[in-house]
């Protein structure tokens, strides 16, 4: 075992917990009116299972509804809602973890108090004029948004002294209810533009009275809630505060103003202290500064700050791997370390880790499908993990009776395909042609590095399942017959078509294939559409074994490429947006046209508008609504409305055109073959499609 530190038991309080590892708060939307559901349950007992130490539910209202921002959030405001909370608790003790409830009264962001036509609390008024970044957002978007306050405005009014008073009360009856249902305590949440954080926070709180002011006055509402609480629950339940790192907007808190929070936090009773982060744009790029980390470790520096004044102990936040986290927790950088989406890819990561088996984690690719969902009251989907967000749908089956299944393809959906059927105990075979698993998802890697996360584990846990995988393979229907398929999964991917304009067959245009191809070697044809200079090169790094590793061509590609200097993308979608950030950063003039009017459809919007916010800051130049016209040598004209404009092109990339391919399906189908098609054969919908559906799938086999 190498993660000795993280893997120790730990002490908040009280309050023991088999290891340092921390699921974090993060919203489900599945409550009813508030009650805990069987949903929920299963949720963070597949957690518990899987080893988490301490596990923290949901964002719960503690005035439900007055105040929530959910009305599918949990409910803290009734006795009713204890029996669920009771249920919750006796699941999660029973696979030994802890869990303790993160309570909160939402403010200026309480979603349903607009909802309900009533005025959302804030420390004072007016409100700082953040207007918000919704550049990135579709209109689909921002109409799932609006509907979940049927399209009101939200009002606000400044807190009275005797509102706040019942706000403490309020925490403190919650924190009561949490306690008589067993669970282990309760986490006050006083970060992310909250409540009790506005009031801390210099940018939001301009009161004159005993709140607002001075350090301590801007604290009193904290403090106060802290030693309620306290008090009303005893020294034995854990309380825990979560408190911004920093705020990631002018004026807000620092990291020195936050260790001054949190030493009057342990002064009036806290247990230890949760550091995250904030920004007050939601909607751009500002969400993935806070509280979504884009970069590894990307708190662990705000925590380390309140480490030093404080005695009790930190949770550190921000996308810290378990390698990571046992460096910092040995360092004394933080006490315990919170995963959470990490958690939601996979729950079993206590468990492997404890195994020895780090090399079995199905690590988070950082896409953000996960949170978005949030925007609009919806139930978290992965991209890697299939079952998160449909428990509904029970255990994976055992199968009955057992059967032959060969999978042709192996990326993503291939693997996942063969990775299910495999656990249900049928006989998997997979034909991969290429001489790497992985497809799409291994190349895309180059510019995306966490995808290649994916493929290791999913390459790891078929060999582990004794899947029988043949590379360098091509599938014919006779090799498939002679192998006894009983049925046929066609995982291919799709196909990519080049624009139907003049030059588009230019050898200075390259389809997403061709790039592939040149970059990694696969395809030693390809090298013949470069010139003589441009060529000689690739050839030989390909015959030196240098193009063999993903990671060593993303380390040679910044010295040098076979591509241009000016280059003009064709398609502004989620690989337009990725190849177009990875080429600037290499030093080369970007232009991508996009058809469409907004850029990363195919992304999750907090994931859209981070990635569109660094491809401009390494100077790609983006040109929404743009109609291809033309290619020339050095040259591409397209038109905006209607205007033919002209950019240079020593080489033009193809990005678009991407449709789904079941020619091969038909093939089989033809040859009397049972075939089922996953991933973007079927439908494109990049790696969340193709994992689900080849998850699906394989439990239908």
């Amino acid at each position: 075992m190498t993660h000795t530190h993280l893997l120790s038991p730990g002490l908040i309080g009280s309050m023991a917990t088999r290891n340092r590892i921390v699921m974090p708060a993060m919203d489900q939307n599945c409550c009813d009116e508030g009650e805990i559901t069987d949903l929920n349950i299963a949720h963070y007992e597949a957690r518990a299972k899987g080893g988490v130490g301490l596990l923290i539910l949901e964002t719960s209202a503690v005035a439900w509804p007055v105040g929530a921002t959910s009305i599918h959030q949990p409910a803290l405001s009734e006795d009713r809602f204890i029996p669920g909370l009771t249920r919750l608790a006796e699941a999660v003790h029973r696979h030994g973890s802890r869990m303790v409830v993160q309570a909160c009264h939402h403010g200026k962001t309480a979603g349903v108090d607009a909802m309900q036509d009533r005025e959302q609390l804030v420390p004072s008024l007016p409100l700082p004029g953040d207007i918000p970044d919704i550049s990135a957002i579709t209109m689909p978007e921002l109409m799932k948004m609006a509907a979940l306050t049927g399209g009101k405005r939200a009002t606000q009014r400044a807190a009275s002294v005797d509102d706040l008073a019942w706000v403490v009360d309020q925490f403190a009856d919650a924190a009561d209810r949490v306690q008589r249902a067993g669970l282990d305590g309760i986490e006050i949440h006083a970060a992310h533009g909250y409540l009790i954080s506005t009031f801390l926070s210099p940018r939001y709180n301009k009161r004159t009275d005993e709140y607002g002011g001075s350090v301590a006055n801007r604290a009193r509402l904290l403090v106060e809630i802290v030693t309620a609480v306290r008090a009303r629950c005893g020294p034995d339940f854990a309380l825990i505060v979560r408190l911004d790192g920093r705020e990631y907007a002018d004026g807000g808190i620092d990291p020195e103003l936050s260790a001054e929070y949190a030493a009057l936090a342990e002064a009036a009773g806290a247990d230890a202290i949760h550091v995250s982060a904030s920004s007050p744009n939601a909607m751009g790029a500002g969400f993935t500064d806070g509280p979504l980390p884009w970069k590894p470790d990307q708190y662990l520096g705000l925590a380390a700050v309140v480490k030093q004044r404080v005695s009790i102990p930190v949770i550190a936040v921000g996308r810290i791997m378990p390698d990571a986290a046992e460096t910092h927790i040995s360092n004394g950088d933080c006490d315990f370390v919170s995963m959470g989406r990490q958690l939601l890819a996979d729950p079993e990561i206590p468990a492997k880790l404890l195994a020895g088996r780090p090399e079995h984690v199905r690590t988070c690719i950082n896409c953000y499908v996960c949170v978005a969902q949030n925007f609009w009251d919806g139930a978290p989907i992965c991209a890697v993990n299939a079952e998160l967000g449909h428990y509904d749908e029970g255990p994976i089956p055992p199968a009955e009776p057992r059967r032959t299944i060969v999978v042709i393809g192996g990326g993503p959906g291939g693997m996942e395909t063969a990775r299910v059927a495999a656990i249900r105990g049928h006989r998997v075979i997979l034909l991969e042609k290429s001489g790497e698993l992985g497809g799409t998802a291994r190349f895309s890697s180059l510019t995306t590095p966490m995808n290649a996360e994916l493929v290791r584990y999913l390459s790891n846990a078929i060999t582990d399942l004794d899947v029988d995988i043949r590379l360098s393979t091509t599938a014919t229907p006779e090799l498939v017959a002679a192998l006894g398929a009983d049925v046929v999964i066609v995982a291919t991917g799709a196909k990519r078509v080049r624009p139907d304009v003049p030059g588009a067959d230019l050898p200075q245009v390259l389809s997403g294939d061709d790039l592939r191809a040149l970059l990694t070697g696969d395809d030693p044809a390809a090298a013949k559409r470069l010139p003589v200079h441009q060529r000689i090169p690739v050839i030989l790094g390909r015959r030196l074994g240098f193009l063999s590793s993903i990671d060593r061509v993303r380390s040679l590609s910044k010295r040098w490429m076979p591509v241009g200097r000016n280059v003009v993308v064709i398609g502004g979608g989620l690989v337009g947006v990725e190849l177009a950030e990875f080429l600037a950063e290499r030093k080369r003039n970007v232009t991508v046209l996009e058809s469409g009017e907004k850029f990363g459809v195919e992304m999750a919007h907090p994931r859209r508008a981070r990635a569109l916010h660094e491809a401009r800051g390494h100077g790609v130049t983006l040109v929404a609504s743009a109609e291809l016209v033309s290619i020339r040598k050095g040259e591409v004209d397209y038109r905006v409305d209607d205007a033919i404009l002209t950019a240079k092109a020593d080489n033009v990339v193809i990005a678009s055109g991407v449709l789904p391919d079941e020619s091969l399906a038909e093939s089989f189908r033809a040859a009397g073959f049972d075939v089922r098609v996953v991933g973007d054969a079927a439908t494109v919908g990049y790696i969340e499609g193709a994992v689900r559906s080849g998850y699906v799938t394989a439990r239908g086999l």
